[in-house]
């Protein structure tokens, strides 16, 4: 769990930093930081954003205003993450467009993001640090 401080700041820290590697924890303390942030600010959003628009709370009327901004300025990070994830496993960045392949890019995208990092240094840099 002390991991998780330090991939997010991490995460932060490299906004849009594509060279280098990600270990597995920090990839996966970033989705589940990105899970949680989403949730809340649909929570904020639905209970606190529409009433003060004048729209009935968790209701869709109101649109999702927080959210989208929120996943607007965290979109360039979480696609340096998931390249720098790629990196640390020895594939080239460009294979996140595989995930552009309707349910089989993603689960390709899922297996690559579950192996193991690359022993010692690799075409990328050197190991990451949390592993």
């Amino acid at each position: 769990m002390s991991q998780m401080p330090a991939a997010i700041r991490r995460g932060l820290s490299n906004y849009v930093g594509f060279e280098g590697r990600a270990s597995r924890p920090e990839y996966w303390w970033w989705v589940l930081t990105m899970v949680l942030v989403q949730v809340m600010a649909q929570i904020i959003d639905r209970a606190v954003v529409a009433p003060a628009l004048g729209f009935d709370a968790f209701t869709d009327e109101a649109g999702t205003p927080l959210s989208l901004i929120l996943y607007l300025g965290l979109l360039l990070p979480s696609i340096a993450v998931s390249i720098r994830r790629l990196h640390d496993t020895g594939r080239s960045g460009w294979w996140l467009l595989i995930g552009l392949i309707p349910i089989v890019g993603a689960l390709v995208l899922l297996y690559f993001y579950v192996q193991p990092s690359e022993e010692g240094d690799n075409a990328y840099g050197a190991p990451d640090p949390l592993d």
